[in-house]
């Protein structure tokens, strides 16, 4: 007797979908990424997260709790999407491979690589993020002032050296494998196990629980060296490298590298939710559409 051939039809991430998603999740949650980088610069503990966020819109407006955004869309357009692509569009194409979801272990190893290159290319934009998001705690004598990203970009460039386009790189990079290894590589574990259940379908409500196992995993592993990355990007020449900016961190105690801790949950959690929703409808309405059968 003939068995029957079942044919399904499944959507798959175009290699870009990760950088608009993010740039989308940027755009909600740009203040809070702002409110972080103020408090990770504090030399002292003065202000919590709602006495920053008032004092930010008390001296400068509400507008100002938006200073950086475009650095922010021009960081997500190269670090997000070199990720993404890369993590991606191995994955889907070792699953096609070998017929079923990678081990949980190449996963990470596939995050790490797209995060530690991601980082690297996204370095010069997050530079300018950090710059143009701290500019409001500074004199106005001090102030940089960088029109939009590009301005930022240019000047750094011409003023500073292309060198110092880099400043940071490596605890960009470190902290982009991290946060890839947090967010991509557990997104699609908690994902795998959640529709493993059989209690939910490939839906928003599954999306909406996996990512949130996601950002929890994220914020866990890149909040101590977002806070190095942060301090080395901001001040200026106050630190010979790295490791002199981690010993100096660390005469302030273990808790100076979870400093912000809470505003970076509220903005990595809610952010990672708003990536991974916004990709999947993207995935689900302008995928490439993939026949199979069964």
């Amino acid at each position: 007797m003939d068995r029957e051939s079942v044919m399904r039809e499944t959507r798959k991430s175009r290699w870009y979908f990760g950088g608009i998603a993010s740039c989308a999740a940027a755009c909600c949650t740009h203040p809070l990424d702002l409110i972080k980088v103020h408090l990770q610069t504090q030399q002292e503990v003065k202000l919590r997260m709602t006495g920053m966020a008032m004092q930010v819109v008390r001296s400068d407006g509400v507008m100002a709790l938006y200073n950086g955004l475009s650095a922010s869309l021009c960081r997500q357009i190269t670090y997000s999407m070199t990720r993404f692509a890369i993590y991606e569009t191995v994955r889907d194409k070792l699953s096609s491979r070998n017929q079923g979801p990678m081990p949980f272990y190449q996963k990470i190893l596939l995050a790490a690589f797209g995060g530690l290159t991601g980082g690297f290319v996204g370095t010069p934009a997050d530079l300018v993020n950090v710059r143009m998001q701290n500019d409001v705690k500074l004199p106005p004598k001090l102030r940089r002032n960088y029109a939009h990203a590009l301005d930022g970009l240019i000047r750094v460039w011409k003023e500073e050296g292309v060198r110092k386009l880099f400043s940071g790189a490596s605890m960009a990079s470190s902290r982009g494998v991290l946060v890839t290894v947090g967010q991509l590589s557990c997104y699609d574990q908690a994902k795998q196990l959640v529709l493993g259940t059989g209690v939910m379908t490939d839906n928003i409500f599954a999306h909406f629980l996996a990512s949130i196992i996601a950002g929890g995993c994220a914020t866990v592993l890149c909040q101590p060296i977002d806070v190095v990355k942060t301090r080395l990007m901001n001040l200026k020449g106050e630190y010979r490298g790295v490791i002199h900016c981690l010993t100096d961190t660390a005469k302030l105690g273990p808790k100076a590298f979870y400093k912000g801790l809470v505003p970076a949950g509220l903005r990595l959690i809610p952010h990672t939710v708003l990536i991974f929703i916004f990709l999947e409808q993207l995935r689900l309405y302008f995928g490439i559409r993939v026949i199979t059968s069964t």
